[in-house]
């Protein structure tokens, strides 16, 4: 902190107003952290007090009791970010979330991934910008990408990467058959523009299209969307929330350069396993999650085995013990892979 302060104080510091930015960024999660440790100074030295009165004092054990049921709240949520070391786990998300096998029940999964991560970011208090939607022909979405601004948005939402699997009964079908549908969440990292990351133009297709829109939330709002091809990878991103051909291509560039860092990490650490589940197809087998409604009403995770038969409140956004839950578990395998298992 006193190190950033020096540089806050620099009579030049705001000539470069991006990177002061950052700074006073950092700054903030400073203080939080160090406020942090200072709260539970406080907390405890106060509870201390209210242990040694609550034999004798009705009031001071009820106040006691309080207090604590609001620490343990705390302790939970400060539990949850501590597990959040990465070197991205800070940064902003960009996530992607497709349809799989299932057709329209899937595409109409998909939107409803969509809504619950989008209510889950609310809950937070996190800014998100959906930067493309792909409607179904019939229902849904066949694809969707948003970016998510908060602190640890990143290191959170990472912990649903990965294939979701829903069983219901099919709204599209008139026999009322129970139907099992797919849909993948894929989550990088919103990269700082630091990071060197050479991109060739050569290497690029670049498509202009009019965007388009099933009305409601999806609604139209710009003429100059923007859809960019990474030949060498085959990496493929779109932007049409801007209003202009330039700035959806330099919110386009911004993702595909976070997509390209994401493969160079993974590259780098060599981890086979995180890559095979990246490339495993969207369908029976491969999910991290179960969502049944039919016959049955749960959720379970098959990475950690934690179940919740309140579905809708899951369906909410309500994911905060999953999220840890998961954080938890992979904390404690050495190589800090956690994978699905066969759980159906």
């Amino acid at each position: 902190m006193e190190t950033l302060e020096a540089r806050i104080a620099q009579p030049d510091f705001w000539n470069d107003q991006e990177q002061a930015q950052k700074i006073l960024k950092e700054r903030r999660r400073l203080a939080q952290a160090i406020e942090t440790a200072a709260f539970y100074d406080r907390e405890t030295a106060d509870l201390e007090v209210l242990f040694e009165f609550a034999e004798a004092d009705p009031a001071s054990l009820t106040e006691l009791e309080q207090r604590l049921r609001v620490l343990q709240q705390k302790v939970e949520a400060d539990e949850t970010q501590m597990l959040l070391s990465g070197p991205n786990d800070a940064n902003n998300a960009i996530v992607r979330i497709q349809s799989g096998a299932g057709g329209t029940d899937a595409q109409d999964w998909a939107e409803m991934l969509l809504r619950m991560y989008l209510r889950w970011c609310e809950r937070r208090g996190f800014k998100t910008s959906l930067l493309d939607v792909q409607p179904g022909k019939e229902a849904g979405i066949t694809s969707a990408e948003f970016t998510v601004e908060g602190d640890y948005a990143y290191g959170l939402l990472s912990c649903e990467s990965g294939v979701h699997r829903l069983v219901r009964i099919s709204p599209f079908s008139s026999s009322g058959t129970r139907e099992t549908s797919f849909a993948s969440i894929f989550v990088t990292p919103e990269v700082e523009d630091d990071i060197e990351i050479e991109i060739n133009e050569k290497d690029l297709r670049i498509d202009t299209y009019r965007s388009s829109g099933a009305g409601g939330q999806h609604v139209n709002v710009t003429d100059s969307a923007i859809r960019i091809t990474h030949l060498p990878t085959g990496i493929v991103v779109s932007c049409q929330n801007q209003r202009s051909q330039h700035q959806n291509r330099e919110v386009a560039m911004k993702v595909l350069k976070s997509r390209l860092y994401e493969l160079e990490l993974e590259r780098r650490r060599a981890e086979s396993a995180k890559l095979e589940a990246a490339k495993r197809d969207i369908s029976f087998g491969s999910q991290i999650r179960n969502y049944v409604l039919h016959p049955y009403r749960l959720v379970k995770d098959t990475r950690t085995k934690l179940e919740r038969s309140d579905v809708e409140s899951v369906l909410d956004g309500d994911l905060d013990d999953f999220i840890k839950e998961y954080l938890v578990a992979r904390s404690r395998q050495p190589d800090g892979i956690l994978v699905a298992g066969d759980d159906e």
